[in-house]
């Protein structure tokens, strides 16, 4: 495999974690995309950026997942703030439990290559 490859790899893991790395920060409050993008990029390997994030917000709204609110700002225009519903919490809460046994699974087989 190449090392392009591996990236890839990489690259689609992350894309579908990241809606659940976005509700697990709004699940600490309240958020606009700017902090949400600054809290994924505090953690190597979530770096993303606004353009990623607007629509997967957008879908994740749609979906109930999140809410938002509209709030004026001291430093320029009205912010857009995001909010895990009830709804966000609970599908949060599922891929926790799935990911959390999956990811075991893996570690398991991978420890075994290499040793």
């Amino acid at each position: 495999m190449e090392p392009s490859d591996v990236r890839n790899t990489l690259t689609q893991l992350r894309r579908g974690t990241l809606e659940y790395c976005v509700l697990a920060l709004l699940c600490e409050g309240q958020s606009y995309a700017f902090d949400l993008v600054q809290g994924l990029s505090s953690v190597e390997g979530l770096v993303t950026s606004e353009g990623t994030l607007y629509p997967l917000l957008s879908r994740l709204r749609r979906e109930g997942l999140v809410t938002t609110e509209w709030r004026e700002s001291a430093s320029g225009p009205p912010r857009r703030y995001y909010s895990a519903t009830a709804s966000g919490r609970r599908a949060l809460a599922v891929f926790n439990d799935e990911w959390t046994q999956f990811r075991d699974s893996v570690d398991v087989l991978l420890s075994k290559g290499l040793t």
